[in-house]
């Protein structure tokens, strides 16, 4: 049985209530480790709970020949499970813990503002409102937490910046949870039965491990909530082809949700085809700057008169390539030479750290090699984006969005 501490408020077996509980008139250590050791608990029960309710109801409908019987008893465990992953909704909300992010005084998009804003030469820049940098550890996910990251990225904007949003997102709490509570919402939202390729793919079990995520989990995270979580595809490849509505391959290739960015070995080109590549590379990379431009200039509302920066009222983007993902926080473009724009991505990774990004920002000394990223960088054969359109879909239109769908754009 599990029982709330009168002191912190923390669930623990009650078999160590009283242990737990003394503790607190030990030594300041002590209490810590024993709130992080209940809150691993609380998750890893809240985990073993909701795949075992589910199976302590098959039972309960199967080999009845009376139809209404058999009505009946789908009712029941409907029913049940349902009640089973309201409580456990509910123990995720009090046992989830906020992430550990350095703050940075004036935030990390004020800085880069006033970096855009001093740069010498003419130049027009289109960036997201508040966003939090959040980096990956060496002790705790280096090498495989970036996607994770980037969702935090993204939800500490929505947070800030959509109050609708903030209402409905990890149970109201009103901050970003840290990788194992992301986890577990991932989880839920599966058993919510979002994207149901995604959880086959994963055997419905991220909690703990270290697994590499995409714009795929994203979105089906976000959308979980009720939020309206956007898949964009971007794709240069022949494989394209076989894209199915829901952005994944078809039926008999399907490899998992990060299936796209496997490594492929082709064959050996021609000594004539690399300046055909070059040609087909250089279209792809104007066709995604194009479509993020566009992106974060579409709620502007004066085009003609438009300030050097512009904070544009559009989510960060979760930029996913093969191998790795990053955020978009904004675009620049400058004129180049004879009447061809120039590009550059502002992108926060989540493999610098926080301490170097607002060092180099409020010096506005080497901010650009951790921010910049031109054009001739995009030299992937494929590109994921994923972003957040405003408002909270109705109960018809979440059903909907329980499909993870995506915009193909071949280049």
């Amino acid at each position: 049985m599990i029982s709330t501490c009168p002191i912190c408020n923390i669930q623990v077996l009650t078999a160590e209530l009283e242990q737990h509980a003394n503790s607190h008139f030990e030594d300041d250590d002590q209490l810590q480790r024993d709130m992080e050791l209940a809150h691993q608990m609380a998750l890893a029960e809240s985990n073993a709970d909701i795949m075992n309710g589910p199976e302590q109801c098959t039972g309960s409908f199967t080999g009845d020949s009376n139809a209404q019987g058999a009505s009946s008893s789908r009712s029941g465990y409907s029913h049940h499970y349902g009640e089973v992953l309201d409580e456990q909704i509910s123990c995720l909300v009090r046992a989830q813990l906020r992430s550990k992010v350095q703050e940075v005084e004036g935030g990390v998009m004020s800085l880069l503002k006033s970096c855009l804003e001093s740069e010498g030469g003419a130049s027009t820049s289109m960036i997201s409102g508040y966003i939090d940098h959040h980096q990956s550890l060496s002790s705790e996910d280096k090498g495989w937490g970036c996607g994770w990251r980037n969702i935090q990225m993204l939800s500490s904007h929505l947070l800030k910046q959509r109050p609708e949003a903030r209402e409905v997102l990890f149970g109201g709490s009103g901050f970003v949870p840290d990788i194992p509570s992301l986890q577990r919402w991932l989880e839920i939202a599966w058993d919510k039965n979002f994207d149901t390729i995604g959880s086959n793919h994963f055997h419905n079990n991220v909690y703990g491990a270290k697994k590499w995520i995409g714009t795929t989990e994203c979105a089906t995270l976000f959308r979980s909530f009720g939020l309206r979580a956007r898949v964009v595809d971007f794709d240069s490849t022949e494989s394209s082809g076989l894209q199915g509505k829901n952005g994944k391959r078809a039926a008999g290739q399907v490899q998992g949700p990060m299936d796209k960015f496997v490594i492929k070995n082709n064959p050996p080109k021609s000594s004539s085809e690399p300046c055909r590549e070059d040609d087909e590379s250089m279209r792809g990379q104007q066709v995604l700057v194009d479509w993020i431009w566009n992106y974060f200039a579409s709620e502007c509302s004066d085009k003609f008169t438009r300030p050097r920066v512009t904070v544009s009222n559009k989510t960060p983007l979760y930029f996913q390539h093969q191998g790795h993902s990053r955020t978009i926080v904004g675009i620049q473009k400058k004129k180049g030479r004879g009447s061809q724009d120039q590009y550059t991505l502002l992108i926060l990774d989540p493999g610098h750290r926080t301490a170097d990004l607002e060092r180099t920002l409020r010096s506005k000394k080497g901010w650009q090699s951790l921010v910049k990223r031109g054009v001739h960088t995009l030299r992937k054969p494929q590109y994921q984006l994923c972003y957040v359109d405003s408002g909270i879909a109705n109960s018809e239109e979440l059903e909907q969005l329980k499909t993870i769908d995506s915009i193909l754009v071949r280049f």
